[in-house]
């Protein structure tokens, strides 16, 4: 489990500087006890607002003290400094900008972090999910072990972002010294035409896609609360446990735990359904003999195998 822990800002407007309030942090222990009760150690990769605003520093920090989460990084590229880029679509992809402006964004929110919480993060996703050709070299130079910023199956190209169409779904070794493990965000297909989907998918237009889905013959299902039903999720599960898929990747957003800052959840149904959400899928996988497993321990074993 991995949660994006962030400031909360206009998911319909482009992205600003002064956007950078995470009051929804206050409700984080609600969600996170959720979690421990079907005994998750979730990964909360804090960006850098979060990482240098007090009250959220105390929160995270007790539930880091009590030895119930990792804390890990994500970097929101237009709030957080060396702030000198041109705030346009592109640059919110952080593996767009030069490498060494990664590089100092990264080590700055590096920095944050290690100050705020007294560990040195090693686990990284970038926001927007939004890698380049240099993350590699970047995460690798500052200590980094875990990427999670891989989303199979999904392609911001459009926003002249990266494109996973082809990206494998299973965890892999990154770069030339093996020292990186990607660790990808679940995302399977549901449907009749379920076992034909990556090349059904990679060759349909929107249009198509949305056809596929309305008759029930096509589906791609991102394993998350935020805007994916729970009856989709649990098919989407038997449908990998069937294929013996050996790790499941699951994510939300910080900001959806309090109603009004996400469009998954604007109000309290839409909270309650997203509580909901996390006791079925988590029974579910308890009842199919499914162990969670944190962020370190997937390392130990990864690291055992090379």
């Amino acid at each position: 489990m991995f949660v994006d822990t962030e400031e909360e800002f206009d998911w319909t407007r482009a992205r600003r500087r002064d956007e950078t309030s995470v009051t929804a942090i206050r409700a984080l222990p609600g969600v996170h006890s959720v979690l421990r009760g079907f005994g998750l150690t979730p990964t909360y990769l804090v960006d850098y607002p979060v990482a240098s605003t007090g009250y959220s520093i105390e929160i995270l920090r007790g539930i880091l003290d009590a030895g119930e989460c990792a804390i890990g990084a994500q970097l929101h590229a237009w709030v957080n400094p060396p702030l000198i880029e041109a705030l346009e679509p592109a640059t919110s992809f952080a593996g767009n900008l030069p490498k060494s402006l990664e590089y100092a964004k990264l080590s700055a929110l590096t920095l944050a972090i290690r100050t705020a919480f007294d560990v040195q993060p090693t686990i990284y996703r970038a926001g927007r999910y939004g890698i380049g050709p240099n993350s590699e070299a970047v995460l690798d130079m500052l200590g980094y072990r875990i990427d999670t910023s891989v989303r199979p199956l999904f392609d911001y190209s459009d926003e002249d972002g990266p494109n996973f169409i082809h990206e494998p779904a299973t965890p892999y070794w990154a770069g030339k010294e093996r020292r990186l493990l990607e660790v990808p965000l679940t995302t399977t297909f549901i449907g009749h035409l379920g076992n034909m989907g990556k090349p059904l998918y990679r060759h349909s237009g929107r249009r198509m896609r949305s056809a596929l889905a309305r008759t029930g013959l096509l589906s791609r299902v991102p394993l998350t609360p935020e805007g994916i039903p729970v009856a989709e999720a649990l098919e989407a599960l038997r449908a990998l446990l069937d294929t013996d898929t050996q790790l499941i990747n699951i994510s939300f957003h910080s900001p959806s735990v309090e109603p009004g800052h996400t469009p998954y959840v604007r109000d309290a149904a839409d909270l309650k359904r997203f509580y909901g959400w996390f006791d079925s899928v988590f029974e579910f996988l308890a009842q199919r003999g499914v162990s969670p497993i944190s962020a370190n321990e997937i390392l130990v074993a990864a690291d055992a195998t090379r």
